[in-house]
């Protein structure tokens, strides 16, 4: 495609090689995964769909089995390896990567985090080479925190990686929004395809998860549906747990009833 197609091409198909933008005379572009600066152009180097975020980024999002780290992305990684200055980190690409121990708001020599092998984390990649091992921090550009920490309990669930983007949207997801009306929860997403829940109680977790799994390849009403009836089928599940304790209750109340009045009779024969 010609660059001067660029704005009509975002939304569209693309393939690798396609020319996607002149770069400006002023200004910056940011780019992600699946584009590439060659000379004064931007291309595409792997098929799918030409993608720009509210800040501008353009990315070619396409389906895949791994995810591909970009600079600025943010993921959620598991520790799997600790070593004096860093720890390694799976987040689900072809290489682990790596989280300096000084990679938090706050930390110094003295004072690091203290993670463990199995650990969850949201973080930014902070640097990606094709041929090196991705950098990561838990803090934004500027150093603060901003939401990245070392993620305790709850659960991680995993989608595609098209999904995660979708759900890091803005405006939000409509499943994230309908949940959001219904049900407490906290949420982390990251665009390596894993979703962080918690919640005060494990049906809200599992009901969670059930909606954003579900819904990838649903209309944003179809979306509000799949909640509905998932929300329908908690409080029926709920309802009739209530109505089989009250049936128990009540079972036992009577039988302790008979058995109250089985010995007032015994005692009056005595």
């Amino acid at each position: 495609m010609s660059s001067s197609a660029a704005p009509d091409a975002v939304g569209k198909g693309v393939c690798p090689g396609d020319r996607l933008m002149a770069l400006p005379e002023t200004g910056v572009v940011r780019i992600g995964g699946g584009v590439a600066q060659e000379g004064e152009q931007l291309l595409a180097t792997k098929a799918g769909v030409l993608r720009r975020a509210r800040g501008g980024k353009l990315w070619v999002e396409a389906r895949q089995k791994r995810y591909v780290p970009s600079p600025e992305d943010v993921v959620i990684g598991r520790i799997i390896d600790k070593h004096s200055e860093s720890y390694a980190v799976d987040i689900w690409a072809p290489f682990r990567a790596l989280l300096p121990v000084l990679a938090f708001e706050g930390a110094t020599k003295r004072n690091r985090p203290h993670l463990q092998i199995g650990d969850l984390v949201y973080c930014r990649v902070e640097s990606a080479h094709r041929d090196l091992e991705p950098v990561l921090a838990c803090t934004d550009a500027a150093g603060k925190a901003s939401g990245f920490a070392h993620l305790k309990g709850g659960m991680l669930v995993e989608v595609s990686t098209t999904h995660a983007r979708a759900l890091l949207s803005r405006p939000p997801a409509a499943v994230l929004s309908a949940l959001g009306r219904a049900l407490q929860f906290e949420l982390a997403v990251g665009q390596n395809g894993r979703v962080w829940l918690d919640a005060p109680s494990p049906g809200t977790v599992v009901l969670v998860a059930n909606a954003i799994q579900s819904s990838e390849f649903l209309s944003a009403p179809q979306q509000e549906q799949l909640v509905a009836a998932l929300l329908r089928g908690s409080a029926a599940a709920a309802a009739l747990a209530a109505q089989q304790w009250a049936q128990a209750a009540a079972a036992a109340a009577a039988a302790a009833t008979a058995a109250e009045q089985q010995r007032q009779g015994g005692a009056q024969q005595g």
